[in-house]
């Protein structure tokens, strides 16, 4: 098959052949119509992570079913689907409650799987849905990895109907999703960037306010979504209200940050981790984009643009989902 691969790490993507994988027992061979960029995907260039090579990228992908392997029920050839890109082997999976962590042996595709930016991808089958109708294939590209991711981190926080939700860095898919899913909570969201047009872009899409981050938020919250890290870190935590809870998924801006002790113990916040989620998570949010939840779509280009859409998520330019089409779709 073609695709886009890495050869080296740091390194860059090249489009050209690489051996087209096949479904083993309980796998089925999607072939992508959409697949969507994440901040993996620039990471991947940069040497972190660092996948086995030859590697294609690519998180998010919607597509239709070309092949199945031994052993599958409930899927069939021609089946329109969108993958689940947290992908953990059914002995990590069976039994478990929704708040598990995702546990040993736990993937996502794109990273330590070979992804959707090609003419093929194969994930278990258990990692398929069917695609919500009424959907384009552009939106069941964009929602999964980052509408599963901020799911679980409102789930986490226990955000309710009411409360006050600070959303850092409006702009990333994740940000984007946790403002939609915020607002189907009943919760009042507000949003910062440093960009004035996508400070107006939050307002539009039903924002109650929107907040420079170059200066300090000038909100009170009772959760925070941060994905930003040691740029905003120290304006979120003063943002939370006595009692807050801080939801953290990523560092777009750096891994390290400081903790002011005192802050985190007189107010007694909390500071809770997030990555990805379950696969029952991953059905509530498919079934939450079904009954009509907005997904963010920035632009949509086709697969031969990857190199431009990379430059454009680079520059942090995006509001929403940066989606790639498939010739073949």
């Amino acid at each position: 098959m073609q695709a886009w691969i890495l050869d080296e790490s740091p390194g860059s993507y090249r489009w050209g052949d690489i051996d087209t994988p096949e479904p083993g027992p309980g796998d089925v061979a999607v072939r992508p119509v959409a697949s969507a960029l994440n901040h993996m995907d620039l990471w991947l260039t940069r040497g972190r992570p660092r996948p086995k090579l030859p590697h294609v990228p690519g998180c998010d992908v919607a597509g239709v079913v070309e092949a199945v392997g031994a052993d599958v029920t409930g899927v069939e050839v021609g089946d329109e689907v969108v993958v689940n890109p947290a992908v953990a082997p059914i002995e990590a999976v069976i039994g478990l409650g929704i708040d598990a962590p995702l546990g040993r042996g736990f993937a996502i595709l794109g990273e330590q799987r070979w992804g959707g930016h090609g003419e093929r991808v194969v994930v278990p089958a258990r990692n398929v849905v069917a695609r919500p109708p009424g959907r384009s294939w552009s939106e069941c590209a964009a929602y999964p990895l980052v509408t599963l991711t901020a799911y679980r981190m409102l789930r986490r926080a226990r955000l309710r109907a009411g409360e006050t939700l600070l959303v850092v860095g409006i702009g990333g898919g994740v940000s984007s999703a946790a403002l939609a899913l915020g607002r189907h909570l009943g919760a009042e969201v507000h949003v910062t960037s440093r960009d004035g047009a996508k400070r107006e872009q939050a307002l539009a899409m039903g924002a109650a306010a929107a907040h420079d981050s170059g200066a300090d938020f000038a909100v009170k919250a009772d959760v925070v979504v941060e994905s930003v890290g040691p740029a905003t870190w120290d304006r979120s935590v003063a943002a939370l209200k006595p009692g807050g809870r801080l939801v953290v998924c990523g560092g777009t801006s750096g891994q390290q940050v400081t903790l002011d002790l005192p802050k985190l113990f007189f107010k007694q916040i909390e500071v809770i981790g997030s990555t990805m989620g379950s696969y029952e998570e991953f059905a509530a949010v498919t079934r939450l984009v079904d009954q009509g939840l907005p997904v963010a779509l920035d632009s949509t280009l086709a697969l031969a643009d990857y190199p431009g859409a990379l430059e454009r998520l680079g520059a942090g330019d995006q509001l929403g989902k940066i989606v790639l089409t498939h010739e073949a779709g």
